[in-house]
């Protein structure tokens, strides 16, 4: 048994296809059907159903499953153990993050770190809050940033920013006459949400909580995966949303929606580390760098980013940029987000 082996069982068993596991590991399908034959012929086991064109994973291939990746991971975390005693010269930052972070606060602060490491290549999984959480349990990345609150005894969690919240409403929408606001209005409306497991709508949850208001009790005519999609909606009167002041900032700019005048408690962004696995002087890095802003704020800088900033600018305008920062997405995050464009 092989480690390319086990990459390319996870691969087909987290897709359950065999040619869009090929795509994502850049091999013919004949060379991923040929690895997971190998397998089976090799331990007399049967790791997937064949039900007509589709396949499935049988249940030898689940209880496998989970030990292929913590045997992958196992060996990652070598092999970065090696890189990192070479410096911060070589090697790859792996980092997950939940959407509003990845999308509005995440992206400055990578350019900075590449400007101070160029040698480092970054890759960042963006998904949902419990998924990074997940993520980080199973040592797929070495931090994760969210903007929800993690419950989980073996995860660390460190403060890095501040956010708002904001409810947001079509620019005709009666509650914008309001001059005071009871909570209990707030279920008089539809509501345009994230999904369950984000965490924008848990922190909303969680302010509707303290509110005195049960989530449950909302009327939710949509829930979208994507923040730009419930922005969408609300920009054409589907109803009214909770949405960082950093998403909805520019629509807000022109005019297409209106802040509602119900103040939200500020809501923290987190880092994430696993409390026992190693974490590597890359991560490290990136945490000292974030640290070092002089506010813990979505909306400001401190001189050191600027200054990487604008290194990175320089170089660009000679021509010599070549940036290695690759944004991934779980579960076709980037095809959903195209698609509902489109709709």
């Amino acid at each position: 048994m092989t480690l390319e082996q086990l990459r390319i069982f996870i691969a087909v068993a987290e897709r359950e296809h065999v040619t869009r596991a090929a795509e994502s590991l850049g091999l013919t399908q004949s060379a991923v059907s040929a690895a997971i034959q190998a397998l089976e012929q090799r331990y007399a086991t049967q790791l997937f159903h064949r039900v007509g064109r589709r396949i499935e994973l049988s249940e030898a291939g689940r209880l496998f499953l989970e030990e292929a990746k913590g045997v992958l991971a196992r060996s990652t975390a070598a092999e970065t153990m090696l890189s990192d005693i070479g410096g911060l010269k070589r090697g790859t930052l792996r980092v997950e993050a939940s959407l509003t972070v990845a999308s509005y606060w995440l992206p400055r602060r990578l350019v900075a770190y590449h400007a101070l490491y160029p040698d480092i290549e970054i890759r960042v999984n963006v998904c949902n809050t419990s998924q990074v959480a997940t993520a980080i349990l199973n040592g797929e990345s070495d931090l994760g940033f969210v903007e929800g609150q993690i419950d989980e005894p073996s995860l660390e969690t460190e403060v890095i920013a501040q956010d708002h919240l904001v409810i947001v409403a079509h620019p005709s929408h009666p509650w914008l006459a309001f001059k005071a606001f009871p909570p209990k209005v707030l279920l008089s409306e539809p509501w345009v949400l994230r999904e369950p497991g984000s965490g924008t709508r848990s922190e909303f949850e969680h302010a509707l909580e303290l509110l005195g208001v049960d989530a449950r009790d909302l009327k939710v005519a949509v829930v979208l995966p994507v923040n730009e999609a419930v922005l969408g909606a609300v920009e054409a009167g589907a109803g009214v949303a909770a949405l960082s002041e950093l998403v909805a900032k520019r629509s807000l700019a022109i005019g297409a929606v209106k802040k509602v005048g119900l103040t939200l408690p500020a809501r923290p962004f987190h880092a994430v580390s696993h409390r026992e696995r190693y974490r590597t002087r890359a991560a490290d890095a990136l945490m000292e760098l974030i640290r070092s802003e002089p506010t813990r704020s979505g909306f400001n800088t401190d001189l050191r980013v600027k200054n990487s900033l604008n290194k990175i600018a320089a170089n660009s305008n000679r021509g010599k940029i070549d940036s290695p920062i690759l944004l991934k997405t779980r579960s076709n995050q980037l095809a959903k987000n195209k698609k509902l464009k489109e709709t």
